[in-house]
């Protein structure tokens, strides 16, 4: 690889990342929610059900800022609070998805249909390589905030 091409590279990635951010932020604004509140909310619909401790460790959230998340999306119907009989201190979070897609599914359905054209003009190889780059970067990402995140 050229010195041109990797910062050629870099400066698409770099492109792309900051895109990505300023088009979720304005995701986050028109639905009613803080940026940081919508990609939680996004991790959070990833699962079933999911604890709060759980969202601590996968976001690396303190436990306090988790609960404020928690009353944040549970106050706009986004998800709910189970308390557990046999422990009522445990509590298990569980994703509204009706309402979230209620919310979240008209802005995102355009970006879908693009982003599906977008893909239709790569070859399956191409694909495989833009799916393996973004599968290995975002161990490396991860990888880098479990580090800062440790104290």
């Amino acid at each position: 690889m050229t010195k041109n091409s990797i910062q050629d590279f870099r400066e698409a990635s770099r492109s792309y990342s900051d895109a990505s951010i300023f088009m979720h932020e304005a995701i986050a604004r028109k639905a009613g929610l803080s940026n940081a509140d919508h990609k939680y909310l996004g991790l959070i619909l990833k699962y079933e059900s999911i604890t709060a401790g759980e969202i601590s460790k996968l976001t690396g959230l303190t436990t306090g800022a988790v609960t404020g998340l928690i009353d944040r999306l549970e106050k706009k119907e986004l998800l709910k609070r189970q308390f557990i009989r046999e422990d009522r201190r445990k509590v298990i979070i569980i994703p509204n998805l009706e309402n979230s897609m209620k919310l979240l599914g008209p802005i995102f359905d355009e970006l879908q249909q693009k982003t599906l054209t977008l893909i239709a003009t790569f070859s399956q190889k191409e694909i495989e390589s833009i799916e393996r780059y973004f599968r290995e970067a975002t161990i490396l990402m991860k990888e880098t905030a479990d580090y800062l995140n440790t104290p």
